[in-house]
């Protein structure tokens, strides 16, 4: 018998700057126990990302078919032994509302695309060492947005006297859109809210969300209660939405924020706000929480005053980073040029 122990981490990377530009600094993810254990993190991530906090965790870019992108990942040891470490990719997809990984080396066209300039590494105790992941699309490949992992593992045999053997793999996702010109645009509507109640009392609230937009969402977001009646004002949170929703395009999902102590059944105002990278929305809706089980849900006031700025900013920075893009070729063509005819 084999026991697969798999845990995957949210990783945040640094920001890659143009030429000599530092790095910040990035948090990592670890298969920890309470002696330490490995850990993977992102290195690098597009300019144009530098503001999204999804491109700091995530390696989320959009290519053109017979595109070569490289990323630069960080394995990591935190014990104090020395670690062997295997590094591959894996298929992954989005099913269920969620970023759902395959089992073992399971591959799909992405993951195909995928390659590492390391197959495994041996890390001494607290050791670290980076790797390159390359992903070079055909020059046949399909539009669309596809999901892969990279995963670093570490495994430990099982004992000759019998057990189990034991594998810890952290990983990396990759979304990543193929097809021409600019990337499609993210944007979710927040369609309704829910007030619920368990069985044992604990009151939530429910927000079901639709993916109108052409790339994967990862949200998060919080929920705040209030309520005026004459001079009497209440609020109540925020509360954090539980993380975990992911949306593929075209998609809708649910989300849900639980409440932290008990409140009044309402009449509430319950205040969304939902965000998943840049891309953010806010929502209003009048509820009352039931006696017991889930209230009719209730059509959300979607805030729309902030779209058109926010096209419009999201316009100018991509001119600009076209701009630079096409500056930086011609540069380098001119370099070139002078280096063959010297």
């Amino acid at each position: 018998m084999r026991l697969r122990s798999i845990v995957v981490g949210l990783l945040v990377a640094g920001i890659l700057a143009p030429a000599a530009g530092t790095l910040d600094k990035p948090a990592q993810a670890a298969a920890q126990s309470s002696t330490g254990g490995i850990g993977i993190r992102l290195l690098e991530a597009p300019v144009a990302a530098r503001a999204d906090r999804r491109a700091w965790a995530y390696i989320i870019d959009h290519l053109a078919p017979g595109s070569v992108i490289h990323r630069q990942v960080e394995v990591f040891n935190t014990t104090g032994s020395p670690k062997h470490v295997s590094i591959y990719t894996a298929a992954g997809e989005i099913r269920n509302q969620k970023f759902q990984f395959a089992a073992g080396h399971t591959a799909n066209e992405l993951s195909t695309w995928t390659t590492t300039d390391r197959h495994e590494v041996t890390l001494a105790p607290q050791g670290r060492s980076a790797v390159t992941a390359t992903i070079t699309v055909p020059d046949d490949a399909a539009p669309g947005e596809r999901y892969a992992m990279i995963w670093a593992e570490a495994a430990k045999a099982a004992p000759r006297d019998g057990g189990v053997a034991q594998v810890n793999r952290v990983g990396i996702r990759i979304y990543l859109d193929v097809g021409p010109g600019n990337p499609p645009a993210s944007d979710f509507t927040i369609d309704s809210v829910t007030a619920q109640r368990s069985p044992d009392g604990q009151q939530s609230v429910l927000a079901q969300v639709h993916n109108t937009g052409g790339r994967a969402l990862d949200l998060s977001g919080d929920v705040k209660l209030t309520s005026s009646s004459g001079s009497q004002y209440h609020s109540a949170g925020p509360y954090t939405l539980q993380t975990g929703t992911t949306l593929a395009p075209g998609h809708a999902g649910s989300v849900t924020a639980a409440l932290t102590e008990q409140v009044s059944d309402g009449p509430w105002r319950a205040h969304i706000r939902l965000e998943s990278g840049l891309t953010k929305r806010t929502a209003e809706a009048t509820i009352y929480f039931p006696a017991a089980g889930t209230a009719q849900a209730i059509k959300a006031e979607m805030d729309t005053s902030s779209y058109p700025m926010a096209a419009l900013a999201g316009g100018i920075v991509l001119a600009a980073l076209a701009a630079i893009t096409f500056l930086l070729i011609q540069r380098k063509r001119r370099s070139r040029r002078e280096r063959s005819n010297a």
